[in-house]
């Protein structure tokens, strides 16, 4: 690699171009829509389709099966120009192409792939993963779903909880395609994880209730899902009984990276509303940029902007599409970025004053939305455990 010419956010001009077109996608299509929805809590199913059109809903995917065929640094791009404009959707995006498409293209056998990908891919179908219930959700192999095998097929019975795209409108209509764990038994006092994959159709498989009133990210929906004795087709096993465990974690590395390239877009988008509103905003005389109070906001939320930005694009570098190989990194990335965003969101509310605390100035929303990012895919508290915890290894 020639490092003289090589730009760590875009390395090559197919990532630039991927970058501006997005962009532009992004201005025209999605920011004139952001607050509308978000303000009525509703999913915008018909946009979510179109990104199947930019060729990003199965972004990592291969080409063969109607995919992009990128790797994470795409992916990252992705998620940081998406987040720019509507966290929200961009979550949906990211329960849909990171957790269910990029984790089957990762894993999945041949038949799954030919069968599901192409219309997850292109749009037609809407993809979720069901890892976290009620009382479990760090604590994930403590999970209570299980499924049984019964002849040529499995009986799943659970609630998953806290599912992004677990419905996709009013109505409690399901997703289409649900990447499910489910546990299957135990060995030497611990769990046995396997993977299923759950069409809306499946007799036994329903919405418990769609979740209201969140504090952010309320353009993705968020649900329950029910399993009451659900039947599912042995060919829908994914991978052996009992092997989910090692591909679960795997696909938590790529999810962590995308949740941190969220965390960027909230963070650029903060730091250029606070910088134009500093610059036209005048009192006593001058521009509010000029005071040192308002030039400590803009400034620092900049250069740790550009530190985390760093931290995340050089992750995903290396980050494998399956996920694998970097998870003190994936940890990392998500335990600086996320924090971070919501930081500059609150900086940038503090410089708008009143104005940044109504939903016409866009940065309430995103320090709402940032908010979910110190949660979902790993709590903070999480990311500081698995550190420590490998960092011991390497002594």
């Amino acid at each position: 690699m020639d490092y003289q010419n090589f730009d760590l956010f875009n390395p090559t001009e197919e990532h630039q171009m991927l970058r501006e077109t997005i962009a532009q996608w992004v201005a025209e299509e999605v920011e004139p829509q952001a607050l509308e929805y978000d303000r009525n809590e509703k999913f915008n199913l018909p946009l979510f389709r179109k990104l199947g059109e930019l060729g990003l809903l199965g972004i990592t995917v291969p080409e063969e099966f109607g995919g992009s065929g990128l790797k994470s640094v795409a992916a990252v791009i992705a998620h940081e120009e998406l987040s720019y404009s509507d966290p929200g959707f961009c979550l949906a995006y990211l329960a849909h192409s990171m957790l269910c498409v990029n984790n089957m293209a990762a894993h999945a056998s041949q038949e799954q792939k030919q069968k599901y990908l192409p219309k997850l891919c292109s749009g037609e179908w809407i993809g979720a993963m069901a890892m976290s219930e009620a009382n479990y959700g760090t604590d994930v192999l403590g999970m209570e779903t299980t499924a049984k095998k019964d002849g040529d097929h499995y009986v799943l019975n659970g609630t998953k909880m806290w599912i992004t795209n677990g419905c996709v409108d009013d109505e409690g209509t399901p997703g289409d395609v649900i990447w499910v764990y489910a546990k299957t038994g135990e060995k030497e006092g611990r769990a046995e994880i396997s993977t299923f994959i759950v069409e809306k159709g499946f007799a036994g498989f329903s919405v418990g209730q769609k979740i209201m009133d969140k504090m952010g990210m309320r353009a993705s929906n968020t649900a329950e899902l029910v399993f009451d004795n659900c039947k599912v087709p042995v060919a829908n096993l994914v991978g052996d009984e009992g092997s989910s465990t090692t591909h679960m974690m795997h696909n938590l590395e790529i999810e962590r990276v995308t949740l941190a390239a969220m965390a960027l877009g909230i963070a650029k988008r903060s730091i250029d509303v606070m910088n134009k509103y500093a610059n036209e905003r005048v009192a006593f005389g001058s521009p509010i940029a000029k005071f040192g109070q308002i030039q400590k906001f803009i400034a620092e939320s900049y250069a740790q902007y550009q530190a985390a930005r760093c931290y995340v694009y050089n992750t995903a570098r290396v980050l494998k599409t399956d996920g694998s190989g970097n998870r003190i990194d994936s940890d990392g990335v998500k335990l600086i970025a996320t924090p971070m965003a919501k930081q500059v969101a609150d900086n940038a509310i503090q410089v708008l004053g009143g104005y940044g605390y109504v939903g016409e100035y866009v940065v309430e929303r995103l320090w709402r939305d940032a908010k979910l990012l110190e949660i979902g895919g790993g709590t903070l508290e999480a990311h500081q455990k698995n550190i420590t915890n490998d960092l011991r290894k390497m002594l």
